[in-house]
């Protein structure tokens, strides 16, 4: 989106926008480092959100735009799932806090039966559904929180890197236990944020997944997967 004289729109414009057209005019289709066979809509240097500040956005009223990364842990989970398709295939899935819906994504090309991916987000459900299409998969949006509830039917969920800030991850543990304890399989993916829980854990897998200093201060990060159980904590 641009404004009158032909130069890119202020981020108050386009956060006037609609979703969909706001990650449209702010991303272009790229493939995720772990993951060339994929095309997400992403920020890159080359659009107006690489450069927005959170400052910038927050005066503009626009939450994180979170959904517009292809993180760390998310990769490593699409990446997974697709060299493992047994994990998923015939399953019901979510995705929870999805994102950019990478992990979802990599679900429905691996096989899942209904896939979901859960985001409080406006623009992250616009770019889910933009990337769902982008790469020909259909994923079922939601928008409800649903860290109060217990299992909806899902057979298997998905948390990439999730445990970034302390009261996410007091809020999330505690949900993602009681769904472990009714029988539901969870992948927890971490690239060594701070507030990952110290017990319930089993490493099942670890990727190498190539980043840039401007996202995470290296060059790399060192993704494990974890099984979750009824005692992460």
């Amino acid at each position: 989106m641009s404004g009158p004289t032909g130069e890119p729109a202020s981020p108050r414009a386009l956060a006037a926008a609609d979703p969909t057209a706001f990650v449209r005019a702010n991303t272009v289709l790229a493939s995720p480092p772990l993951l060339p066979e994929l095309k997400l809509h992403l920020a890159t240097e080359v659009t107006p959100l690489w450069l927005a500040t959170e400052a910038t956005l927050r005066q503009s009223g626009l939450p994180p735009p979170y959904w517009a990364f292809a993180w760390p842990g998310g990769q490593a989970l699409a990446r997974h799932l697709l060299s493992h398709p047994a994990l998923v295939g015939g399953r019901r899935v979510l995705d929870f806090a999805a994102g950019s819906g990478l992990a979802a994504i990599g679900a429905a090309l691996a096989g899942g039966a209904h896939v979901a991916a859960s985001e409080c987000d406006a623009f992250a459900r616009a770019a889910i559904d933009l990337n769902a299409a982008a790469n020909g998969v259909a994923v079922e949006l939601v928008a409800a929180d649903l860290t109060a509830g217990g299992n909806l039917g899902w057979d298997i969920v998905l948390a990439g890197d999730v445990c970034y800030e302390r009261p996410m991850t007091e809020r999330v543990a505690p949900w993602l236990g009681r769904l472990a304890a009714a029988g539901v399989e969870i992948l927890l993916a971490d690239p060594g944020r701070a507030y990952l829980p110290k017990r319930g854990l089993s490493e099942i897998a670890r990727y190498v997944v190539p980043t840039s200093r401007e996202l995470e201060d290296r060059e790399s990060r060192d993704v494990r997967i974890y099984r979750v159980d009824a005692e992460i904590a």
